[in-house]
């Protein structure tokens, strides 16, 4: 994780060759960068991006397996990824995420959880978990239907087809489309406008909106949790992972 605080702005990039999907040491760096946005006067606003062409491509498939016997995917989930998600939503500042390529699973979730999405026209929104025989987790089952209604967030569950940056604007997923070449400076300058503004009332406004719309948040993540370790004992989840690794199409 590379941090650069700038005028009021940290940014926050995921850089984990080649597709930034995250290890257990990453997702970690991620909470310890929150924690201190948090308490640190000098950060007004946070933008979270990924480096290269890929935001992100969720958890890393290979720690995945090699874990495999040891690890609750339950209690995974309740050390990593659910306090990561309410941090994002209850850190009483903007977070900004500048999604700069391919979006999947936690990344998905990660990405979702932010206040404002400016995406890259060449940005893609993967919901992922199917296609390794899971259910949603990292708030994906609670934030996407929230944006883009039940329906198409069944669709793009089940299809696990891509979502573009264009169908992502016209349902209100993304806030705005830019060209890629443009996103960090056109983010930063989003950034600037908001770090000179009134971040406590922005904070403010936050614990409005988490009341009004995500006032169980935090139950859906255990739930998720739940469904996730029924999940991952299956025999979809293990033919899902077995596909992946070798490059071939799953025979669920």
């Amino acid at each position: 994780l590379k941090t650069d605080l700038l005028d009021g702005i940290l940014t926050l990039t995921i850089d984990r060759p080649p597709a930034n999907a995250f290890n257990l040491e990453l997702i970690c760096e991620l909470q310890t960068a929150f924690r201190q946005a948090a308490r640190d006067s000098q950060t007004r606003v946070i933008v979270l991006t990924g480096a290269g062409k890929v935001f992100g491509a969720g958890q890393d498939i290979a720690e995945m397996k090699a874990g495999e016997g040891n690890i609750s995917y339950r209690q995974h989930l309740l050390e990593t990824y659910n306090p990561l998600i309410l941090q994002i939503r209850r850190i009483e500042k903007p977070v900004i995420g500048a999604i700069n390529g391919t979006c999947a699973g936690a990344s998905l979730g990660i990405a979702l959880a932010c206040d404002l999405r400016l995406a890259a026209d060449s940005a893609k929104f993967v919901v992922g978990f199917t296609g390794i025989g899971l259910a949603p987790d990292s708030g994906v089952s609670l934030l996407l239907p929230a944006l883009i209604g039940l329906g198409r967030a069944a669709e793009f569950t089940f299809s696990n087809q891509p979502i573009s940056a264009e169908k992502a604007l016209e349902w209100g997923m993304v806030n705005r489309v830019i060209p890629f070449d443009n996103l960090m400076a056109e983010t930063r300058q989003f950034a600037a406008r908001l770090a000179a503004g009134p971040v406590g009332a922005f904070g403010l406004s936050k614990r409005l909106f988490n009341r009004a719309i995500l006032p169980n948040l935090e139950e859906i993540l255990d739930y998720e949790s739940h469904i996730q370790e029924i999940a991952s004992k299956s025999a979809e989840h293990k033919e899902g992972v077995m596909a992946f690794l070798e490059k071939r199409l799953p025979r669920f």
